[in-house]
């Protein structure tokens, strides 16, 4: 089982990170939260799991264990798959989710693509107990983002948004219409706000 893998950064899309590790390039798919932490970093050091499957060996990397730990709790849902767990953990921040969940607020969690009620309900349900032993300080959802970027951005933020699902042209309208709202938005905003419209 791998725990983390430390080594130098050889690419980075807000979906997915590799890590060469002693001539080993590793493809390791990330939420926009770890995306956000190990930008512009040449070296570092990722929290692993492991998800095999007969048709897939697929890993999913984390910048906190604590963030890690989130991930396992939203697979553990039923109904809820990795996918749909970094979507979730992309839409908001750590402390914002532990908020969200210890609160019961199903409104916020039905704010993310493909959580209907039912979902919701039951991440509530089935978390809001373990949340408090993680120890996460609980936020309120929505803190204010940095500015930045333009083109790039919206190339950057349509490619992620096709990676974790989306079809291309739905994306790219909801990023540009970010954008023109927001022309300095960087692109983990513009992919949160595009994930909450598609």
């Amino acid at each position: 089982m791998i725990e983390y893998l430390k080594g130098t950064l050889a690419d980075l899309t807000p979906a997915l990170a590799v890590i060469e590790c002693h001539g080993v390039g590793y493809g390791v798919n990330i939420s926009l939260n770890t995306f956000s932490a190990i930008q512009g970093k040449q070296e570092v050091k990722l929290w692993i799991t492991e998800s095999i499957r007969e048709d897939a060996y697929q890993l999913w990397g984390f910048s906190t264990r604590t963030e890690r730990e989130l991930f396992l709790l939203l697979t553990s849902v039923s109904g809820i798959g990795a996918g749909t767990s970094r979507v979730i953990l992309s839409s908001m921040t750590v402390p914002e989710l532990a908020a969200v969940i210890s609160e019961g607020n199903d409104k916020m969690l039905k704010t993310v693509k493909g959580i209907g009620p039912k979902a919701a309900q039951r991440i509530i349900v089935d978390l809001r107990d373990k949340i408090g032993s993680l120890g996460i300080e609980a936020a309120s959802p929505m803190a204010p983002a940095s500015p930045a970027v333009n083109k790039e951005v919206m190339d950057e933020a349509v490619a992620a948004l096709t990676m974790l699902g989306f079809s291309p042209a739905p994306a790219h309208k909801a990023v540009q219409k970010i954008l023109s709202d927001e022309p300095e938005a960087p692109v983990e905003r513009v992919i949160k706000l595009a994930l909450k419209m598609l």
